[in-house]
């Protein structure tokens, strides 16, 4: 008996299946494991004030630790203070009188705040007790950063899902543009109702947190939706692993980037999930102090993907009617 002439193809398709979805799965177990397995301080930026007479040998036991630790020498505690509410610094050690003072700040992670007090009990003179003082706490709601946390990943879902329908439902153009802002607004306003008016984990400006939200949802979804202008639908799935993989696996928001093996913190920053994470602490629980690097970098993908989605839909009402929809593999060439 002959083989059906669909026999071979379906066989293919079932071998694709068998290799493909342990391949996706291994790779999202290397990206959110691998570093959470690694998570140690990596040039993580503390003070140091006093004299130096009484610093010199808790930074003697702080350089033990080769490439752990950033130092930052202070005048006195008030300028060290001011360093951790800038973010200059995740903490600081300051010699007193009556022992060495440990500040931290568990708004920028508990994680960290949690390290930097096991370093400053191992950097103190033995028989000394370290004082610690939380310059910026987390939320009383939130005191561990759980919900914090847990609270980057809906978003990141949720500017993927709104490329995707810009682009299923073909929207092109002025309506495309028009779709992923009023979907990055209304859900910046949506978040933040959620997050600092119910669950009470963020503290910050409620206006400015709205804004931080709507923004990394229409980094996300600009970026998804530009893509597949570009390539076709497939650029969908490229951007949801880089974002929901990738990009959130190394924001470090869980954590810090400092924590995180090289390269994931820096280039975790470099993408919409971990700048969001960065600059939602900032104007929650900062006051917007460090905020600018991590605007730029999300306002630079929402940037890009926005003129991704405008350029396309340019190109394709200036070119002849019956004219192949080139380089967009996959994608419907429906006219605007």
């Amino acid at each position: 008996m002959s083989a059906s002439p669909g026999a071979a193809p379906a066989s293919r398709r079932l071998v694709a299946v068998w290799l493909l979805v342990p391949l996706l799965a291994a790779f999202a177990l290397w990206a959110f494991a691998w570093p959470a397995s690694r998570l140690a301080p990596r040039d993580l930026p503390i003070g140091l004030a006093g004299p130096a007479a009484a610093t010199a040998g808790i930074e003697q036991r702080l350089a033990a630790h080769p490439g752990a630790f950033e130092i930052h020498h202070y005048t006195d505690a008030a300028a060290a203070r001011h360093a951790v509410e800038e973010r200059e610094v995740y903490g600081a050690l300051v010699a007193t009188p009556g022992g060495p003072e440990l500040l931290t700040a568990s708004a920028a992670g508990p994680t960290v705040a949690q390290l930097l007090r096991t370093a400053a009990e191992s950097a103190a003179p033995a028989g000394t007790t370290v004082h610690v003082t939380d310059v910026v706490p987390a939320p009383a709601a939130d005191p561990r950063g759980a919900v914090f946390g847990a609270g980057l990943l809906p978003l990141v879902l949720a500017g993927v899902a709104t490329g995707a329908a810009v682009t299923v439902l073909r929207l092109r153009g002025g309506r495309a543009i028009a779709a992923l802002a009023g979907a990055a607004l209304l859900t910046g306003l949506v978040g933040a109702a959620v997050a600092h008016s119910w669950l009470g984990a963020l503290t910050g400006g409620w206006w400015a947190e709205a804004g931080v939200i709507g923004l990394t949802v229409l980094a996300v979804g600009a970026t998804a939706a530009g893509t597949a202008a570009l390539i076709g639908t497939a650029g969908l799935g490229v951007i949801g692993l880089l974002m929901v993989l990738i990009g959130n696996a190394f924001s470090g928001v869980a954590s810090a980037p400092e924590l995180l093996p090289a390269p994931a913190g820096v280039l975790g920053q470099q993408l919409p999930p971990g700048a969001a994470g960065t600059l939602l602490r900032s104007v929650s629980y900062f006051d917007g102090a460090g905020a600018g690097g991590p605007l730029l970098t999300l306002s630079l993908w929402a940037g890009l993907g926005l003129a991704a989605v405008g350029l396309t839909a340019a190109r394709r009402r200036s070119r002849p009617t019956g004219q192949p929809d080139e380089g967009r593999v996959g994608a419907a060439a429906v006219p605007a």
